[in-house]
């Protein structure tokens, strides 16, 4: 009788305990920065980009046939925020796809750009994130170096030495999120020439259409000024790689 009064107890309590911990997660997986209303407007096609829902994300398709870039969005933030950002790239040379990850944290699906790649047929492939993202894109290209030609790390570092792999490293001046004794830290990551490029007035949030972030600094400039910047040194950098 004893027994069974402490089994049905136990059993309570672990039952207790699953449904707490199952509002918990719900809880958390709908706390993110949403993309606002600029970001929703560039989900839209025009004459030079088509863009498409896919498994896996987005697909930002330009002119381009030759260049793409895989793409990590920040953790907890909405995928879509981005928009205004690929959407340029994709109308200046550049396809991208931005890839959904789990929760919105790319940690738990380092791997995405596994299947991204079985998927297309590009001549020069690159990988880039933002934040987390970039941390992230940086793990998985840390094994996979032969599969691309380049990394671009917005407000973010490299997590693992990236051996040969020609690197771009963007952030903004006022960016309070990134921490900064970590990006020096891991700057031995990345080849000594690896383009470092300082936005003047940007922060850590404006690489993306989502309002502002927890912990940063304020910007100067516009998020459009600082997504324009971004996409300017981004070409340029794939353009110097293939000259």
């Amino acid at each position: 009788m004893y027994n069974m009064a402490n089994r049905k107890k136990v059993l309570i309590a672990v039952c207790i305990l699953s449904a707490l911990l199952l509002l918990v997660t719900s809880f958390y997986t709908q706390v993110f920065y949403r993309a606002d209303q600029t970001a929703i407007d560039a989900l839209s096609s025009d004459e030079l980009v088509n863009i498409s829902q896919t498994d896996y994300g987005w697909f930002f398709d330009g002119p381009s046939e030759e260049n793409a870039i895989i793409f990590y969005p920040g953790g907890k933030v909405e995928e879509v925020a981005y928009a205004p950002m690929l959407h340029a790239l994709a109308s200046q040379g550049v396809d991208v796809i931005l890839v959904s990850m789990p929760a919105r944290l790319a940690i738990l699906d380092v791997d995405a750009a596994d299947e991204v790649l079985t998927q297309y047929d590009y001549d020069h492939w690159y990988i880039s994130g933002h934040s987390l993202g970039g941390a992230c894109a940086s793990i998985y290209a840390s094994e996979n170096t032969e599969k691309f030609d380049g990394i671009i790390l917005l407000g973010a570092y490299a997590s693992e030495p990236l051996g040969d792999m020609r690197a771009l490293l963007i952030y903004g001046s006022e960016d309070q999120v990134m921490d900064r004794e970590k990006y020096a830290e891991s700057r031995t990551n990345v080849r000594e020439d690896a383009v470092e490029f300082v936005i003047e007035g940007g922060n850590h949030a404006q690489f993306g259409s989502y309002g502002a972030q927890k912990g940063d600094g304020e910007a100067s400039i516009t998020g459009q000024e600082q997504i324009e910047i971004t996409v300017s040194v981004i070409i340029s950098f794939v353009q110097a790689g293939q000259q």
